[in-house]
């Protein structure tokens, strides 16, 4: 299967809710934990029992680990095999982006088989051009993961560079979602490369040809909503996930409770 394909089976049952893990200092401290590794551990942890059986996706942010150095790392890789014992599929927001073997690096670290930081996908970051991603794209067609390219995100410093129009008539956004989409147009049903698109974009590329998934930021406490999403991946909103973070986390440091809220925030998502 696809990574794509993946995604669809399990929005199938859970519907289409990425949450994400953002374990930032302020975070930590309204759930009682320190800001430390400690802290860190145990709010992956709840985070683990809560999501796993109950979101389509888990998106852990990659920073909040790495500011705790090895000790971060080390929880890091605790919390993603503690999710890939359970069999669910985790996006590593880790937004790398560079050329050459160092590319193919961190598409080993992030996606290589037995690493101890493998996940389902990774975020990488196109402004070196989307051809420099081409290690990363080639490990994913060859082990069925997934990369999600960042293509137009919802940051008020990004809109005058992804906005740009070419020659072509294209904005640089619309030229990497179509350049996304021809790397997925050697699979029938949905690729392994995806697109991060801000759900709170007035006017975001056209998903249309891309066959794959989007990954729809900025839902929830950012102001994006459910009829965002629809809007923005108009046709092809079976392949849209929508990712919430702060609104669900929020809810903790109960498991029941951040339990209820990603089934209750999934529920406006259904995968079919």
């Amino acid at each position: 299967m696809t990574f794509g394909e993946k995604l669809l089976h399990a929005a199938a049952t859970r519907g289409r809710l990425c949450v994400g893990i953002d374990p930032h200092a302020a975070l930590l401290r309204s759930w009682g934990l320190g800001d430390d590794a400690a802290g860190l551990a145990e709010f992956s942890r709840r985070c683990v029992e809560a999501f796993a059986e109950t979101a389509a996706v888990v998106k852990p942010q990659v920073a909040f680990y790495e500011r705790f150095g090895s000790a971060g790392f080390a929880v890091l890789e605790e919390t993603l095999g503690a999710l890939r014992e359970v069999g669910c599929l985790v996006i590593a927001d880790a937004k790398r982006g560079d050329i050459g073997s160092t590319m193919a690096g961190y598409a080993q670290a992030w996606l290589g088989e037995g690493s101890p930081l493998q996940t389902d996908a990774v975020t990488v970051s196109p402004y070196l051009g989307v051809g420099s991603l081409r290690p990363v794209f080639d490990l994913a067609e060859e082990t069925g993961r997934g990369v999600f390219v960042l293509a137009a995100t919802s940051n008020p410093e990004a809109v005058d560079l992804q906005n740009h129009v070419g020659s072509d008539g294209r904005t640089i956004a619309q030229q990497v979602v179509d350049e996304c989409a021809a790397l997925n147009a050697r699979h029938a049903g949905a690729g392994n490369i995806g697109v991060v698109v801000g759900a709170t974009l007035a006017s975001p590329p056209d998903l249309s040809r891309l066959n794959g998934p989007v990954l729809l930021p900025g839902v929830g406490a950012q102001g994006g909503s459910a009829e965002d999403v629809a809007r923005i991946a108009t046709g092809v909103t079976q392949l849209a996930f929508p990712n919430i973070s702060r609104a669900i986390l929020s809810a903790g440091p109960q498991v029941s409770d951040l339990r209820k809220a990603v089934v209750a925030a999934a529920e406006e998502f259904p995968g079919h």
